[in-house]
């Protein structure tokens, strides 16, 4: 609880709003390794720069750049931080709080 209350702080949304939202106590956790394909364009898999969960933890291992930003339309490719864990909103966090 105290990553989703520091969030609702950086989003400025209500404290309480957030807690109801993540209260029901279901939790998941999924772990994903991602290493660089020798040949991507023969992958298939989720749709790119959409994450269905409601919050992610991220960690980037190495110099690989996997995380991207759209900035003006276009997507920047983020240089990994060392040691460093992003914490990105994901999909259903957009849609319960109508973040369009």
């Amino acid at each position: 609880m105290i990553i989703v209350c520091q969030l609702a702080k950086a989003l400025r949304i209500d404290e309480n709003e957030m807690r109801e939202l993540f209260s029901d106590g279901v939790q998941s956790i999924r772990m994903n390794y991602y290493p660089p394909c020798p040949e991507p364009h023969k992958t298939i898999g989720f749709s790119p720069h959409s994450d269905a969960d409601a919050l992610t933890i991220l960690f980037q291992l190495d110099e690989t750049e996997g995380l991207q930003v759209r900035k003006d339309d276009i997507w920047v490719p983020i240089k990994p931080l060392p040691n460093a864990l992003i914490v990105n909103i994901g999909d259903m966090m957009e849609v319960n709080n109508n973040f369009s």
